[in-house]
């Protein structure tokens, strides 16, 4: 199996346009002969986004593995494995593979393992960080691996700064692993001393403390509380990835672990 030659205006496919897919759809348009995605299944608000990023629907994953000639994956990281599968059955046995960006916050094993669903070198690693780019000088996509150089001129003067960061599949995934450390993992001490105090007695007194100390008690709690609560059902995969990534090298991957169970809790305790 080898990845197809890409045209001057190749096929892009997108899967799925969340708030994060839709922006790198409608960042692809400017060099993509067409962008599209899978409606097969998909919710209203999704067929909403990939309207407004002037997106093409296709019907299902089959068609749209048929069509691309680059797909970009990009799905709760839970889902990474799943979305790979899918399209490994839509492509069947044919020698010829679309480049296979897979941009999920999974860990370079989870990677690694899409690339042996897939073929080997047909998989690109990806990672974005920054939120949904809609203007330049926000977000970065750093790609690794087979591709790297192809799919990050794709974004050439997109709204994505896109990086090329080595030739080996798991790079960019590592690197997201360590940036979530401090974007994810670390804001969670917030939840952790906020249910231990409660436990204790001792909210308003470790309050008064952290006030005191210019800490900020109660508008650190409660920018963490208002995330965890819309996004803590994604972060919660995005951590056991991150803590996969870390026991790989033999770093201590309690912080990301205990995050991932935080945002467990988050999530439920809003679930009505």
């Amino acid at each position: 199996m080898h990845v197809m030659e890409l045209p001057a205006r190749p096929v892009v496919g997108i899967l799925h346009p969340g708030t994060m897919g839709a922006a790198l759809g409608s960042a692809l348009k400017a060099r993509a002969g067409a962008v599209i995605w899978a409606d097969a299944g998909r919710s209203h608000a999704t067929a909403k986004r990939a309207e407004l990023a002037d997106l093409q629907a296709v019907p299902d994953t089959a068609e749209l593995a048929r069509r691309s000639h680059v797909i970009v994956s990009i799905c709760p990281p839970h889902a990474a494995r799943e979305v790979a599968r899918e399209v490994a059955d839509a492509l069947g046995d044919r020698p010829e593979r679309p480049l296979y960006v897979d941009a999920n916050a999974v860990s370079p094993d989870t990677v690694r393992e899409i690339a042996g669903v897939l073929g080997a070198g047909t998989v690109c690693d990806g990672a974005v960080i920054g939120p949904p780019a809609w203007e330049r000088g926000s977000t970065v996509l750093w790609l690794s691996g087979p591709g790297a150089g192809a799919a990050a001129g794709l974004f050439e003067g997109s709204p994505f700064d896109a990086r090329v960061l080595g030739p080996e599949i798991g790079t960019a995934s590592g690197l997201k692993a360590c940036f979530a450390l401090q974007s994810k993992a670390l804001p969670t001490v917030w939840l952790a001393l906020a249910e231990a105090a409660e436990r204790f007695g001792v909210t308003d007194a470790l309050r008064g403390e952290l006030d005191r100390v210019g800490a900020g008690y109660d508008a650190a709690l409660a920018d963490v509380r208002a995330k965890a609560a819309s996004k803590g059902w994604r972060w919660a995969g995005e951590m056991d990835e991150a803590a996969d990534a870390l026991a790989a090298v033999d770093v201590p991957d309690g912080f990301s672990r205990a995050a991932a169970e935080l945002y467990r809790r988050a999530g439920r305790a809003d679930t009505p």
